[in-house]
């Protein structure tokens, strides 16, 4: 008896300490400046069709400084890749591209159920812990496809085991009006910076930052 109720003690502590932690690394995000001391290490999530447009112009408002850029793009997107070489050739003429395409599961299909979404999602998750351990990026980018769920998780867990603050930065679809993506009400509160296109959007989501339409 006393070495299960030692066993739960510890579980319940350590699932205490993750919540601070988990805490302590999304309150302090804001003051982590990771261009201040060089370049820019920057993790893109590239979803399929209107997301990669999407995320592809924000791109072109980033400065040199944001590099090497690793694009993770779904196993079944067929689009993405071509788009991202297109863009990275055409940006970069005068200077040698420094980016990385990577692949994971998609985390959910279109009409996917919701029960089986679940298991996809944890599997994504499982590419994507090793994938973000090893390039260690300084900041993830997205703007809604379910992909960026798992990638943003393991962002999260470099921070709570004090590997590295990596810095999250969702930008909401320009689509979503009244209400946010299903992606996007995960990630709202986890994200250091949540960007929304329309003034409807920053008064129903107080944390949101609204600068207009900036794709």
């Amino acid at each position: 008896m006393a070495v299960l109720e030692g066993a739960v003690f510890a579980i319940l502590l350590t699932c205490l300490l993750f919540i601070i932690r988990l805490y302590i690394v999304v309150k302090t995000g804001p003051n982590y400046k990771p261009g201040a001391k060089g370049p820019v290490a920057v993790l893109v999530v590239a979803g399929s069709g209107g997301h990669t447009t999407e995320i592809l112009r924000l791109m072109e408002s980033l400065s040199a400084a944001y590099t090497p850029r690793h694009y993770v793009i779904a196993d079944t997107d067929r689009m993405s890749e071509e788009k991202i070489c297109t863009f990275e050739s055409s940006k970069h003429l005068d200077s040698e591209s420094q980016f990385t395409i990577c692949r994971i599961p998609r985390s959910r299909e279109v009409h996917q159920s919701w029960a089986s979404s679940v298991l996809s999602t944890l599997d994504a998750l499982r590419y994507s812990l090793p994938l973000v351990f090893r390039l260690r990026p300084d900041m993830v980018l997205c703007n809604g496809p379910g992909t960026c769920v798992p990638l943003c998780v393991a962002g999260l867990l470099l921070g709570i085991l004090g590997l590295k603050k990596v810095l999250l930065v969702y930008v909401e679809s320009i689509c979503r009006v009244q209400t946010l993506s299903l992606t996007g009400k995960i990630l709202y509160p986890l994200s250091d910076y949540f960007f929304v296109q329309w003034s409807s959007l920053r008064d129903k989501y107080p944390k949101s930052i609204f600068l207009g339409r900036i794709v």
